[in-house]
């Protein structure tokens, strides 16, 4: 089996190598028994990004860079799903908001054959730590698209997730969302197509390991979910499963 790990960048300068290199440490000290190698997929970026992944994948034989001219991380996350030869993608934020540890949790999940294996900030056992105001936005989204688009789940948007790459073929020409509404997508149209779903509970922190600005625009992308929720339920209501 092989796993890669897809590492979504959008002007990360700061913390790029940082958090890469203290990826990579804790995969080589888990002694997998199968193949893997981290992307870093850099899309749009202005900074010196770009360089800096060229420069870690040029000494670092299980790192590849993937330069990709736009912006957007669900079209990051789709070129390199696109380009990976892998048997399960496993996507995760640059700012490793969610704890390192939680990936063995993904892998016990991947042994059992899940299509899609989700991280949630906001199971019985999940641990979170963000702003008040953050936390209320992420439950107000949750409860509205659960009246629009009739889900289950408990977390739409954490950027922690392993998917069988056979099973996102199946549902890739669906995924149309580029940027951060692509996590949605990936769900609602898994579970139309009765892929087998897992969600487990993670560690989740808002500044883990760097103080950095969150690049969401709270109202603004508030209402930008909305809309996006609205759309994808005409699309649902015109295609038969």
């Amino acid at each position: 089996m092989k796993i890669d790990f897809i590492i979504p960048v959008y002007n990360e300068q700061q913390l790029l190598e940082k958090n890469i290199l203290k990826l990579l440490s804790f995969l080589y000290s888990q002694n997998y028994q199968f193949d893997w190698q981290i992307i870093i997929a850099v899309n749009g970026s202005s900074d010196s990004s770009a360089e800096i992944a060229k420069e870690i994948s040029s000494r670092q034989e299980k790192i590849i860079s993937l330069l990709i001219k736009d912006r957007g991380k669900g079209r990051a996350i789709k070129e390199a799903i696109n380009q990976s030869l892998a048997d399960y993608i496993i996507y995760m934020d640059i700012d490793l908001a969610v704890s390192l540890d939680n990936i063995n949790d993904l892998m016990f999940e991947i042994k059992n054959n899940y299509d899609l294996i989700i991280g949630s900030r906001r199971l019985p056992l999940s641990q979170r730590e963000r702003s008040w105001i953050k936390d209320l936005s992420s439950s107000m989204y949750i409860f509205i698209s659960k009246l629009i688009l009739n889900h289950n789940f408990s977390d739409l948007q954490c950027g922690f997730k392993a998917i069988k790459k056979s099973s996102f073929n199946k549902i890739s020409e669906m995924v149309i969302d580029n940027n951060w509404f692509f996590d949605t997508e990936i769900l609602i149209f898994s579970k139309r197509n009765n892929l087998k779903i897992k969600e487990i509970p993670v560690n989740w922190s808002e500044n883990r390991y760097e103080k950095r600005k969150s690049k969401i625009k709270l109202l603004k992308d508030s209402f930008k979910f909305i809309g996006n929720l609205i759309k994808l339920k005409k699309r649902i209501s015109k295609k038969s499963f």
